[in-house]
C-alpha cells in the first residue's frame, strides 16, 4: 500500500532537494517518493529496517533520509498532510490530529519502562504508526 499519485503531490513539495556536491561527484539520488514509501511500510508494519523489502531503497538510505526529515522538521509536517488527506477523504476520523517529535528515552531500563511510559504519556491513544518511538500522531476517535 503505497502512496497514491494525489498524495504524493500533496507531500512532495515538502520534501527538501538535498544539494549536489560542488564536484558532481557521488552516487545519484534515490526517488524520495521510493523513499518515503520504504519509510512508511517500515511504520505500518512495525518491522525493523533491516526487513524493508528489494521493491524499496535499501533499509541505510530510508533510514538517512527518515533521520535527515525528522531532524530538519519535515517528516512531521508530511504525517500531518497525509493524515489530513485521510480525514478529508472520510478514511479516518479524527477528533484532534497533533504530531510531535519525542526524544528517545536513554538506558539499559528504556525496554523495561517503555510500555508503562506510553501509557502515561498518552494513555490509551491509537498511534497511527505506533511502530517508531520518535515521531508519531495520535489519533483519537470521534
Amino acid at each position: 500500500m503505497d502512496l497514491t499519485d494525489e498524495q504524493w503531490r500533496l507531500i512532495e513539495p515538502l520534501i527538501p532537494v538535498p544539494p549536489r556536491r560542488a564536484d558532481g561527484r557521488g552516487r545519484p539520488r534515490c526517488n524520495p517518493r521510493e523513499v518515503m514509501n520504504g519509510i512508511l511500510w517500515v511504520m505500518r508494519t512495525g518491522a525493523a529496517w533491516a526487513d524493508i523489502p528489494s521493491r524499496y531503497p535499501s533499509s541505510s538510505t530510508c533510514h538517512r533520509y527518515f533521520q535527515a526529515w525528522v531532524k530538519a522538521g519535515v517528516f512531521v509536517q508530511i504525517l500531518n498532510v497525509l493524515a489530513e488527506d485521510l480525514y478529508a477523504r472520510g478514511q479516518i476520523d479524527l477528533a484532534v490530529s497533533t504530531a510531535h517529535l519525542c526524544q528517545p528515552k536513554r538506558g539499559h531500563r528504556r525496554r523495561q519502562n517503555q510500555a508503562w511510559q506510553r501509557e502515561q504519556d498518552h494513555g490509551n491513544c491509537r498511534l497511527l504508526w505506533p511502530s517508531y518511538r520518535h515521531s508519531r500522531i495520535e489519533c483519537f476517535a470521534a
